[in-house]
């Protein structure tokens, strides 16, 4: 989670309907009992297809008309759904039913609080995290030269990128100041990456050159905009307790409330500081880890830990390694990657990472990447269709900050230098200060300049630059993605809950090698529906109700 290009595929939002109310979990209401598992399928897909703004010439539709046409249809679906009687289905399309309910409340909470459309000029920016209005057809250059199969649909996206930011001006009714604050600190960022695409037009297909020049001048023209405008933007960002609340639950089906999830984001935090200062005690009389000094050796010692953790997990047993794992996929920039340069400013994770890049890599590439892969080959037809950032957020970021620390005490640092494990509290800590800020930007006790004050002195090492792209990336998204980071830390909380239940349930039975491949099965979906389907226990979902 902690690199900036993972968020471009954050928060495939989507405008759909308001629908303001919350479906009890237990048996399914609906009297009438309509309806079978096929059905809960055709029900799904169409859900799909109506989440999808209707793009006429490259340009969706986000206007108010829209997004009242979408309400009323979604909540024909949402009648649909509340009709059928899954309790006596077996466990897995029980869950299935539970996943459909909670991608509609998904966008009922986009339509009644979040708002993008309206409220988040962040949205219109191609290189930020978010619904992007041509995430229905992304302008991003994939290959260089561009195919010619795919030249008009590219040609029409660019032409079309002028009259969404038009749009967009029209539809920022509701501005929030903190997340127009976000979007003029990117428009150097959007400025640059159309700077880079027109030069890559220029050398590869120069007859789209005009188009992209008009392109390149209509951000160039919202970021203007968005100066004058700035000052009319004046509504909260954060979405308040009240529907913080509601989305853990109705949503993430996580069930805590904000103040109990800031009390496990607390004791994590006082076990972090705790085993981090234990831990350089013991390694006092040991030198410091000292950073890489050039981009050669970063490289290679990446190359050397991501090699290793895949051979790791083998050798010992604890997961498969699936045979269609792509490093290549993992590590591709695309055509048009941001160069770096070198000897650089250290942010937070430059810092941990130079000196021991293990737990960061096995954290994005067998935490996130592998997931990643997993769902593009997985072709259940509820499952396999999840949305992947928002859905499963929470199953994914505590996955993978899980991944840092339990699999240290599995092993994967021993043959390291011994401070290595310093590393990893290190990052742990860090993560329970950006959980924290999290909480408050969304209690609204914290404004976003407060926030990443607040993680800049929390960081810990001062490591974290006070207005370096870490914060801005980190408090950004976490705002706009609600629990981003809080559920990286609880995520890890109950993921290590499903684990003890587990092996209570199975005692002398349990084999963690099989415990982690039915846990992945189980696929990208709240961790509360994989103990109930793995393990039986019902006590989470009866705190959903």
């Amino acid at each position: 989670m902690d690199k900036q290009n993972r968020f471009v595929v954050l928060f495939v939002f989507i405008a759909t309907a308001s629908f303001a109310f919350c479906i009890s979990f237990g048996k399914e209401v609906g009297k009438a009992g309509t309806g079978n598992y096929n059905d809960l399928i055709s029900l799904f897909n169409e859900f799909r297809e109506l989440e999808k703004p209707k793009v006429v010439g490259g340009v969706p539709d986000y206007t108010p008309v829209a997004m009242a046409e979408q309400r009323k249809a979604l909540r024909k679906l949402q009648t649909r759904l509340t009709a059928m009687d899954a309790s006596g289905w077996p466990i897995s399309q029980q869950v299935d039913y539970r996943i459909v309910r909670a991608e509609m409340n998904k966008l009922d909470f986009f339509q009644r609080v979040l708002k993008p459309w309206a409220r988040d000029p962040v949205f219109y920016l191609q290189t930020q995290a978010g619904v992007r209005p041509t995430r229905y057809g992304s302008l991003g250059i994939h290959r260089l030269p561009i195919p010619d199969e795919e030249m008009p649909d590219f040609r029409m996206k660019l032409k079309a990128l002028p009259l969404i930011l038009k749009q967009a001006k029209s539809n920022l009714t509701e501005g929030a100041a903190d997340l127009a604050l976000i979007a003029l600190h990117y428009m150097d960022t959007e400025t640059d990456y159309f700077t880079r695409v027109l030069k890559a037009l220029k050398e590869h297909h120069p007859a789209f050159i005009p188009d992209a020049e008009r392109a390149l001048a209509a951000v160039q023209d919202y970021g203007e905009w968005l100066k004058q405008n700035k000052s009319k933007m004046t509504a909260p960002a954060g979405v308040g307790i009240e529907n913080y609340n509601w989305w853990m639950k109705n949503v993430q089906l996580l069930p805590y409330t904000w103040n109990e999830l800031m009390d496990i984001v607390m004791h994590e935090d006082d076990r972090m500081i705790t085993t981090l200062e234990l831990e350089r005690n013991r390694n006092r009389k040991l030198p410091e880890l000292e950073p890489v000094e050039n981009q050669q050796d970063h490289r290679s010692r990446r190359d050397q830990a991501i090699a290793f953790i895949q051979e790791f997990l083998k050798q010992e047993e604890i997961l498969t390694v699936p045979d269609f794992l792509s490093v290549e996929e993992y590590l591709s920039q695309g055509p048009l990657p941001v160069p770096q340069r070198w000897p650089r400013d250290r942010d937070f994770f430059e810092q941990t990472g130079d000196r021991e890049p293990l737990p960061e890599q096995t954290h994005e590439f067998i935490g996130h990447s592998l997931g990643e892969q997993r769902l593009q080959r997985d072709n259940r037809p509820i499952r396999g269709k999840i949305s992947f950032d928002t859905l499963g957020m929470i199953r994914n970021e505590g996955w993978a900050f899980w991944l840092e620390e339990m699999l240290m005490h599995a092993g994967y640092l021993d043959a390291r230098p011994r401070r290595a494990r310093e590393i990893v509290y290190l990052q742990a800590a860090f993560r329970t200060c950006r959980a924290v800020a999290d909480l408050k930007m969304h209690s609204n006790e914290f404004s976003l300049r407060e926030a990443m004050d607040y993680c800049v002195q929390c960081a810990p090492n001062h490591w974290l630059l006070r207005d370096g792209p870490h914060v801005w990336a980190e408090m950004q998204t976490t705002l706009r993605a609600v629990g981003w980071h809080t559920g990286m830390v609880v995520g890890k909380f109950q993921f290590m809950k499903l684990f003890r239940d587990c092996v209570k349930q199975r005692g002398g039975n349990f084999k963690l090698l099989e415990f982690m491949d039915e846990f992945l099965a189980a696929g990208v979906i709240p961790i509360s529906l994989i103990r109930w389907e793995m393990i039986g226990l019902t006590d989470e979902i009866e705190k959903l109700r």
